[in-house]
C-alpha cells in the first residue's frame, strides 16, 4: 500500500484525493442542507460554489480549528463541551467572512448553523462510509 492510498475499515482502498473529494462533497451537502433550514444563513451560487465554500471551511477548520480548540479547552471543559459549539460557530463565521458566497446574520445563526453542519456531515460521512466499504 502506498502513502497515497488508505485502507478503509471494510477493506476498500481509496486514494487520498478521492477521500478528500468525498469529504468535500459531504461537507458541501451539509452546508446546503443548513442553508435550506436556517433563514439566517444565506448562500449565493451553484453546486461548485458549495464545494468551494466547503473547501474554505475545511481549510479554516484545519488551520485555525486546532488552535482555537486548544486555547478554549478550559472553557470547553467547564461547560462540558458546549463551548466547542461557540468555537465551531467562530470558525464558520471566519469562513463566511472569507467567502463572498456565504453570509450569516448573527451569533445564534452561526451557532445553530455550526451545530447543523456538524450533525449533517457526521450522518452523511457515516452513510458514505457504509456505502463505500466492502468486506474483504
Amino acid at each position: 500500500m502506498t502513502s497515497m492510498t488508505h485502507r478503509t475499515g471494510g477493506g476498500t482502498t481509496l486514494n487520498l484525493f478521492g477521500q478528500i473529494l468525498i469529504q468535500l462533497v459531504v461537507l458541501a451537502i451539509a452546508i446546503a442542507l443548513t442553508v435550506r433550514l436556517l433563514p439566517g444563513v444565506h448562500f449565493s451560487g451553484g453546486v461548485f460554489t458549495y464545494i468551494w465554500v466547503a473547501l474554505i471551511l475545511a481549510v479554516v477548520n484545519g488551520v485555525l480549528g486546532p488552535i482555537l480548540h486548544f486555547v478554549s479547552l478550559p472553557l470547553t471543559v467547564i461547560t462540558f463541551g458546549l463551548f466547542s459549539l461557540v468555537v465551531n460557530a467562530a470558525l464558520l463565521a471566519i469562513a463566511a467572512g472569507l467567502s463572498s458566497h456565504l453570509a450569516i446574520d448573527g451569533f445564534w445563526d452561526a451557532v445553530f448553523a455550526a451545530l447543523l453542519i456538524s450533525i449533517f456531515s457526521g450522518i452523511l460521512s457515516f452513510v458514505v462510509r457504509k456505502l463505500t466499504t466492502r468486506p474483504t
